[in-house]
């Protein structure tokens, strides 16, 4: 299959390199030292079993993704419309785009730009960083649950599923794929935002009982989001799970963490921005998540990236 990583930072070179691996023609576009590196030298995966290298399109030109049967897009948030807007004349009428990122507000941005049966979701468990520019380090575990947003492609959907089989991932297809995100999205409001605000590890989160109270006020807060915007869930079993899931990601930098140290924008409004304006719209008080919301926010502006150093205005 012929596939584009459309955002090639940790997470898209790590499934790009696996899928190439598998007999997958694939093409990445990034920018920046990252592609520099990779252009030079390959990209090079780093496991805790094994380390390889792949050499393939390494490429800041959308037009050279034109021939994409898949998109796997995994931009930040931030950018989603923009990308999207560039892609839709590039790409042919028949390749699907698959959201690979944080939130559940990408879809609906996509859809309207492409059309309903042209999207796929990916509920996305990996934790890989830019270990140092054309290098990906990945550890723990690595799950995909993929589905449509219209049944009528849910054949199709299932088709590229198994190609992710071919190359020995871990992917499931669901009928339920947007219960699905908003589950994985409870996760990340839970310790994304605070993470990025104290610098802390998942670890520390976990083992510092106040940042750990706060911690399970965003879970709360955001769960009684969903529930009132029709997601079904359990919300003892959900926060169980999550707290329990957090435990196999101890040693983990949080997305959102990786942004701020970086100097890069944080997908701020994709997290806590949307939680506040879907509590705003269902009359419902969060005001952890409002705190988290603010200060971010504040930080976001005070911060601009300038040749990979943090510089505060």
């Amino acid at each position: 299959m012929r596939i584009g990583i459309v955002g090639a930072g940790a997470v898209g070179s790590f499934f790009g390199a696996l899928l190439q691996q598998g007999g997958h023609q694939v093409s990445f576009l990034t920018r920046g030292k990252h592609l520099e590196a990779m252009q030079r030298q390959g990209l090079n995966i780093k496991r805790e079993d094994e380390s390889f290298t792949i050499h393939s399109t390494f490429t800041n030109d959308p037009e050279q993704l034109a021939n994409s049967e898949l998109i796997l897009f995994c931009v930040k948030s931030n950018d989603t419309e923009h990308m999207a807007n560039k892609l839709l004349p590039i790409l042919q009428e028949n390749a699907f785009v698959m959201t690979m990122q944080n939130g559940v507000d990408n879809e609906e941005i996509l859809k309207k730009i492409f059309g309903v049966e042209r999207i796929l979701s990916c509920a996305t468990y990996v934790q890989a960083v830019i270990e140092k520019p054309g290098i990906v380090k990945q550890q723990g575990r690595v799950a995909l649950v993929i589905g449509e947003l219209d049944q009528s492609v849910s054949q199709q959907c299932a088709d590229i599923v198994a190609c992710f089989h071919q190359a020995s991932i871990d992917a499931k297809h669901t009928g339920d794929i947007v219960g699905k995100k908003w589950r994985k999205f409870l996760w990340n409001i839970t310790f994304n935002p605070l993470s990025a605000i104290s610098t802390a590890t998942v670890g520390d989160l976990l083992d510092d009982k106040p940042l750990r109270e706060t911690a399970e006020s965003i879970c709360k807060e955001a769960m009684e989001v969903a529930i009132n915007a029709g997601v079904s869930i359990d919300p003892a079993r959900t926060m169980e799970t999550i707290f329990k899931n957090a435990e196999r990601a101890r040693v983990h930098q949080t997305s959102m963490l990786q942004d701020r140290l970086s100097g890069k924008q944080m997908e701020v409004e994709s997290m806590c921005g949307y939680v506040v304006r879907k509590a705003n719209e269902l009359d419902i008080a969060v005001p952890t998540v409002q705190a988290s919301y603010s200060i971010l926010t504040f930080m976001n502006k005070q911060q601009s990236l300038d040749g990979g150093r943090l510089v505060t205005k």
